[in-house]
């Protein structure tokens, strides 16, 4: 998986708490934050990772809330997931291919 990477990696020597929330705020799970690029992280999440098939979420990266990321699911392996931040690019790349699977 590491080679096929678009964007640099930052792995972190120590653990970094952070906190995945439902859009609609109806869930909440911690989680540690392996590592993180611009365009994405991987987590390890405590818990069940059932909610996460909501494929979009927040990541919550401060205890105040105020700093947050949108992410979108993109792979589960156990306790660990991948998640692609979600910006005006991806969301115009998700809708473009939605558009072109319906059509089909």
């Amino acid at each position: 998986m590491e080679n096929n990477r678009k964007a640099h990696r930052v792995r972190f020597e120590h653990k970094h708490i952070v906190s995945i929330m439902g859009v609609d705020g109806t869930w909440r799970r911690s989680c540690i934050l392996i590592d993180a690029s611009v365009t994405g992280a991987k987590l390890e999440v405590e818990g069940s990772t059932d909610p996460l098939k909501a494929q979009e979420f927040f990541l919550v990266l401060s205890s105040t809330g105020l700093a947050f990321r949108r992410c979108e699911l993109i792979w589960v392996d156990g306790s660990h997931v991948g998640v692609q931040f979600v910006t005006a690019k991806t969301k115009a790349k998700t809708n473009a291919g939605k558009r072109l699977v319906s059509s089909q």
